[in-house]
């Protein structure tokens, strides 16, 4: 993993302990910071889950074009084989 990464990881897990540490010392009743907690929570994992959507959808997107471009280009390459094959023949006919 590069070191951004990590930074960044470090930075989101120090952002989460703050965040949980404030609702637990915060002077609310416990059913409330609780629901605050899993308010909270619930939040940032859909958060997350989009951002991993996002993601995979768009590495699909990219192999999916990838693929296309790779099939174009083996298209190609046949119907150049064809093309130096019908000029060998035409060669070939001249030469007889």
């Amino acid at each position: 993993m590069r070191s951004g990464g990590k930074i960044l990881i470090g930075l989101l897990s120090g952002a989460a302990a703050g965040i949980a540490a404030g609702l637990l010392f915060a002077p609310k009743k416990g059913k409330d910071t609780r629901k605050s907690i899993a308010t909270t929570s619930d939040n940032y994992y859909k958060d997350a889950r989009g951002r991993v959507t996002d993601f995979s959808d768009s590495v699909n997107h990219k192999i999916d074009a990838l693929k296309a471009k790779t099939k174009a280009n083996l298209t190609n390459s046949k119907s150049e084989e064809k093309i130096n094959e019908a000029k060998a023949e035409i060669h070939e006919m001249k030469a007889s």
